[in-house]
């Protein structure tokens, strides 16, 4: 294993949350390694006792709303900015491992490199948690909760489980793949469960908007053509989410949701191999939540 791992790693936060919860639901947004800003928001809100009711994550958003339930601050940063040279969990031994670029079992199995996931805390605590995923035969949004679905933790590896790179993760007998496919942004389902208070939190700068190509790409139907219903959902996926990003913004205007997003461009890529990259996002993360604090407390107390 190359050791190689962020310069700074005393910036990233430690403790444990408390089991006291605030009210309103918490959108996570995925991005992969993008998912490191919003890694150090939900340290900054664990380290200030706030602690949403419910959760609910896409992709890298569920991964880390794991560990924001499970009260662990810290967890999800010290895995990714230590181990992004670990070839068992990104590279040649995570593909002869799990036949995929990213070894998802490495984060939920036991093994040297991560401290173990706090199962207790995560199953005790009243906060909802919901992974959003891709049916692949419907091509639809779904969504699996702690303590009504079983399979949850299955839920939230077949949420982050990226398409063309990786299998999709079976759950009673249906194939699932990674919920940005089909809706990267999960607000929508925290208005109709009707919560009043809705903080969202994005892994781009606001202003960002997915290029879309004039011509449309036949890759998924080609590579998906075994599910014509999924890869139709992957080849909008890109103009969804821009709309997505559009009805965010004019929500945000009416004071319906409240967004924390990064203050400048993110360069880093998805699977972004600078770990010095990483760690300044999350520093960007540290920082960025803590000048909005106020105007989320206010917020809350609307």
């Amino acid at each position: 294993m190359n050791n190689k791992k962020f310069s700074r790693m005393n910036s990233i936060r430690r403790g444990n949350a408390s089991y006291n919860t605030t009210k309103g639901c918490i959108v996570l947004e995925g991005g992969a390694f993008r998912g490191l800003y919003s890694e150090a928001v939900l340290d900054v809100l664990m380290e200030k006792d706030i602690n949403f009711e419910c959760v609910v994550g896409v992709s890298a958003g569920a991964l880390n709303g794991v560990n924001y339930v499970a009260g662990q601050i810290g967890r999800s940063a010290r895995i990714n900015l230590k181990n992004r040279y670990n070839k068992e969990y990104i590279g040649m031994k995570a593909i002869l491992k799990s036949h995929s670029l990213i070894n998802l079992d490495f984060l939920f199995g036991n093994n040297r490199y991560i401290e173990p996931l706090n199962k207790r805390h995560f199953y005790k605590s009243e906060q909802r948690f919901v992974a959003v995923v891709t049916n692949c035969l419907t091509g639809k949004t779904e969504y699996f909760e702690k303590g009504k679905d079983r399979e949850i933790m299955k839920a939230v590896k077949a949420s982050a489980t990226m398409p063309y790179i990786s299998p999709p993760v079976e759950i009673g007998g249906i194939p699932y793949y990674d919920g940005g496919c089909s809706c990267k942004i999960a607000y929508k389902w925290a208005i109709d469960e009707g919560y009043d208070k809705i903080i969202v939190v994005k892994t781009r700068d606001d202003n960002f908007r997915k290029e879309v190509k004039d011509k449309v790409s036949h890759i998924p139907d080609i590579v998906y053509r075994k599910y014509p219903e999924f890869a139709k959902s992957l080849a909008e996926s890109d103009i969804n989410y821009n709309r997505q990003c559009d009805e965010i913004q004019t929500l945000r205007e009416k004071g319906r949701l409240f967004v924390i997003s990064p203050s400048q461009e993110v360069t880093v890529d998805r699977v972004e191999r600078n770990v010095e990259k990483l760690g300044e996002l999350y520093e960007l993360g540290l920082k960025d939540i803590k000048n909005a604090l106020p105007m989320l407390m206010k917020y809350l107390d609307s």
